[in-house]
């Protein structure tokens, strides 16, 4: 029964930030635990995120403290800052190593792989996770101009979710985040989808 399907949700937090972000709205958190766990038994919710360890304020603190304590298995890593063959800093942080093992562990454990995330590079992890019997569904969007999601990821999932179409179930109202930011964080820096109750993270390199 479908009632009875095991599910776990893989989210890579810069990813589907950068998705949302391009599609013109914020992700509540809370409302995609629920529409997840109505679809079926939510085993387990992983949210990957590199975090910036000098900064003095990053507004994706909020977000890991709030997600640690409503439901999520939030797995983080420093960046690491690099120049490139330009000179030209860089900060690294690339999760698809972390989210690939918790997957491949999971694969025995769930019927139904959530992948939030566009990235090509994930197209043979989907590969292998179907050899185990379970079935991919892979969240992003083709509606921008370029698509955030690799052709050869979307091709390799069972199920391909437009995240457009999911945003009515699992956005926040952008009245609702001005309504709970602090005053003095909306004068400090300009509004980009954080909020007092799971402000989204800042798009990090995942270059290399």
């Amino acid at each position: 029964m479908a009632d009875q399907e095991r599910i776990a949700l893989f989210i890579d937090g810069a990813n589907l930030y950068a998705t949302a972000k391009s599609l013109g709205f914020d992700i509540d958190y809370k409302r995609l635990l629920k529409e997840f766990q109505s679809r079926g038994r939510l085993i387990r919710a992983f949210y990957y995120t590199a975090l910036v360890e000098d900064q003095e304020y990053s507004s994706i603190r909020p977000l890991i403290d709030w997600l640690d304590y409503n439901g999520y298995a939030v797995v983080t890593k420093p960046t690491k800052e690099f120049v490139d063959s330009l000179g030209r800093r860089k900060v690294k942080g690339n999760m698809d190593i972390e989210l690939a093992v918790d997957a491949m562990e999971m694969a025995e454990r769930i019927d139904h792989m959530v992948l939030f995330s566009g990235d090509g590079d994930f197209r043979c992890l989907v590969e292998a996770v179907q050899r185990k019997g379970v079935r991919v569904s892979v969240v992003s969007t083709i509606t921008t101009h370029p698509p955030m999601v690799a052709d050869e990821l979307r091709r390799q999932a069972d199920e391909f979710v437009d995240l457009l179409h999911l945003s009515q179930k699992i956005g926040r109202d952008p009245a609702e985040r001005q309504e709970r930011v602090p005053r003095f964080i909306q004068e400090r820096r300009p509004l980009t989808g954080s909020s007092a109750t799971s402000p989204s993270p800042e798009r990090v390199s995942d270059e290399g």
